[in-house]
């Protein structure tokens, strides 16, 4: 398929380094809002056959919402196509599975990720606020500190383990795991791609690479039976799950579940440094942390795009997709559609309504959006009471990745009165 000359490129994993591509995305949205994207190679990972990257807010709402026209089984639901051998692996998750076999797992899980399971734990989660930014103060150099290695990435993670009920000695394994699965694309952020036998990088997402967390999964499944505990493994532990469903459910709840806080706690806090007025807002109590929180989620999502794969020739926004052809969503663009919100480029805290999709739509919503949404609103309400306004005291460095929205490095000042 022939790449028009005018459509930007916004598959490149690099471009997200500098930041969200908001110009090409725009440009896209105005011009080709289902526009051919090419995959070409980029070392050490082979070309692809490429796909159609959609924009347009009202578009990403119909794939997510449309699972019969656009699948998530087909091809699963990253970019890159997987190996075919680990197609039946992949497809063991719920994130890559349709409707009806896809509501059986989501009920099953929805049974143990109550919302009063998760509001048992704010408490433990708004201590935790507390402490770690107290500590990073504390250990401050020349007055600032790197808010993802002091606070976010660590609030993120033990937040997911207690939930969890993971064990303290155990959640190092954890961030490890997710690093492995989340920053493969970033050299600075994931050890080196492990080689297959053909010599291509073996998917971080393949049986191959998820050995040791699956054992663990198991080990910890069968402790939780010997001594249950009001946890999320527990409850999943005896609900009934085959060896593999509970496996995968450990890898989907691991990794989504930390990096979805991990991505949006400082791409929030970021925002807030670039719109000082808004942060005064919001400490003053002149927008509520609930708004914030969706605000400061449609501006940095923390995922960037999701992938479909067409079951039958169609149209889509005029037009034609072909059965086969895979289907990407960008939120991070729809987000941003003038066609929906209002000067999107500007922060307002107090934006309604504001139907962002940075958790989805359709049968695949976010699960953890509650527990997401409860860390996010106490982390900024904790912010608020204890620190001075952020300010930048460095550049952010940016995860090299067209996938999740993440932040590596975020120097924050962390001297000063609060307000």
């Amino acid at each position: 398929m022939d790449h028009a000359a005018d459509v930007p490129d916004v598959f490149d994993p690099r471009i997200y380094a500098a930041g969200v591509p908001h110009e090409r995305y725009r440009l896209l949205r105005d011009r080709h809002p289902v526009a051919w994207q090419p995959e070409p190679e980029i070392a050490p990972w082979p070309a692809g056959p490429g796909f159609w990257a959609v924009t347009r807010h009202a578009d990403v709402v119909r794939v997510l919402r449309d699972h019969r026209t656009y699948s998530s089984w087909l091809g699963a639901t990253q970019i890159r196509d997987p190996d075919p051998a680990d197609l039946p692996f992949l497809r063991r998750t719920m994130l890559n599975q349709d409707p009806p076999e896809h509501g059986r797992l989501r009920r099953l899980v929805a049974r143990a990720f109550t919302p009063a399971r998760v509001d048992a734990f704010a408490g433990r989660v708004r201590e935790r606020a507390r402490t770690l930014l107290a500590a990073a103060r504390d250990a401050a150099e020349d007055g600032a500190a790197d808010l993802v290695g002091t606070v976010t990435d660590e609030y993120a993670l033990l937040n997911l383990t207690d939930l969890l009920g993971v064990p303290p000695a155990d959640r190092a394994l954890l961030l490890e795991w997710t690093v492995r699965v989340i920053g493969y694309q970033d050299p600075d952020d994931a050890p080196a791609p492990l080689l297959g036998p053909d010599g291509k990088p073996l998917n971080p997402r393949s049986p191959a690479l998820l050995g040791e967390m699956f054992a663990y999964a198991r080990a910890l499944a069968a402790h939780k039976r010997d001594h249950p505990g009001d946890d999320v493994m527990t409850a999943l532990a005896t609900a009934g799950l085959d060896p593999a469903e509970l496996e995968m459910f450990f890898f989907l709840l691991t990794v989504a579940g930390n990096d979805t806080v991990r991505s949006a706690a400082p791409g929030g806090l970021l925002a807030l440094a670039h719109a000082p007025d808004e942060h005064r807002r919001l400490a003053e109590g002149k927008a509520t942390a609930q708004s914030a929180v969706e605000e400061l989620l449609r501006v940095h999502p923390p995922v960037l795009s999701f992938r479909r794969t067409a079951t039958v020739d169609h149209e889509l926004a005029g037009q034609p997709v072909r059965a086969g052809d895979k289907v990407v969503v960008f939120h991070a663009s729809a987000n941003h559609d003038e066609r929906v919100f209002a000067e999107p480029g500007r922060l307002d805290l107090g934006r309604t309504p504001n139907p962002h999709v940075s958790f989805g739509d359709g049968p695949h919503v976010c699960l953890g959006a509650h527990f997401a949404r409860l860390q996010l609103r106490t982390l900024y309400e904790e912010w608020c009471a204890a620190m001075p306004p952020p300010e930048l005291a460095g550049p952010p460095k940016r995860l090299v990745s067209n996938f999740i929205n993440g932040i590596t490095r975020l120097p924050l000042r962390v001297s000063g009165p609060p307000g």
